[in-house]
C-alpha cells in the first residue's frame, strides 16, 4: 500500500506540473485519437465523467460523444460509506458530491454492466493494463461482475491519461479491475487478456 501511495503522489505531481497548453492540447488530441476508432456510435450507452482540475478535460470527448448520437451517463455516488456508485444520464438539475465533483440530480439510474463503454480517470497506468486510480475503490466496485465472468461481454474499459501517467508496472489488488485500453495524448494502448 506504502508504494501505491508514493507512486499516486509522484504521479500526480507529474500531471500537475504540465502546463495549460499542454493540458489542453492533451484533452482536443485525445478526443482525437478516439474520433478514429468505431467506439463511439449511435446509441452507444457510454459512460463519461465530469473532469475534476487536476483530470485531464473532458469536455471535447462529451461533445464528440454527442456528436456521434451516443447515450451519454455520468457517474453518480449513491452511498460514501459503502463506496458505491451508478450512472445517469446528464440533465439539468446537478447537485455536488463530497468531492465537489457535479452529478446528475435524477432518479434514473443505470448500472455499470448496462452500460457498453465507460471512460475512466486515472491516476497512473501500466502496460498491461493495470490502472491506479485515487485509490476510493467506486471504479472497482461498480466493475466487481467483470472478475466473475468466465467470458467477457462488457462493458469495455477505457482509461483517459497523459503519456506521462504510464509506468512500467502497477502491482495489482485483488479488487482492481484491469483497463481494456488507455487513451493518451499520443497513443491509443490496447491490452490483451483471456477476459477480452
Amino acid at each position: 500500500m506504502t508504494d501505491r501511495r508514493s507512486l499516486r503522489k509522484t504521479l500526480r505531481a507529474a500531471r500537475a506540473g504540465l502546463s495549460p497548453l499542454e493540458r489542453r492540447d492533451a484533452s482536443m488530441r485525445i478526443a482525437e485519437r478516439v474520433a478514429q476508432t468505431h467506439w463511439l456510435r449511435p446509441g452507444t450507452r457510454v459512460a463519461l465523467y465530469v473532469a475534476v482540475p487536476e483530470e485531464i478535460d473532458t469536455s471535447p470527448l462529451i461533445a464528440l460523444a454527442i456528436r456521434r448520437r451516443a447515450e451519454i451517463f455520468l457517474p453518480r455516488i449513491e452511498s460514501h460509506r459503502d463506496r458505491r456508485m451508478t450512472f445517469s444520464p446528464p440533465g439539468p438539475h446537478r447537485r455536488f458530491n463530497r468531492y465537489g465533483i457535479a452529478e446528475p440530480d435524477t432518479k434514473v439510474r443505470m448500472a455499470a454492466a448496462a452500460l457498453q463503454l465507460i471512460f475512466v480517470p486515472l491516476v497512473g497506468f501500466d502496460v498491461r493494463g493495470n490502472r491506479l486510480g485515487m485509490g476510493a475503490g467506486y471504479y472497482d466496485r461498480a466493475l466487481a461482475f467483470r472478475r466473475r465472468r468466465e467470458h467477457w461481454d462488457g462493458p469495455r474499459l477505457i482509461g483517459i491519461a497523459h503519456s506521462c501517467q504510464q509506468v512500467d508496472a502497477i502491482d495489482p489488488t485483488p479488487t482492481d479491475i484491469p483497463l481494456d485500453a488507455v487513451v493518451t495524448e499520443r497513443d491509443i494502448h490496447v491490452f490483451r487478456g483471456e477476459n477480452r
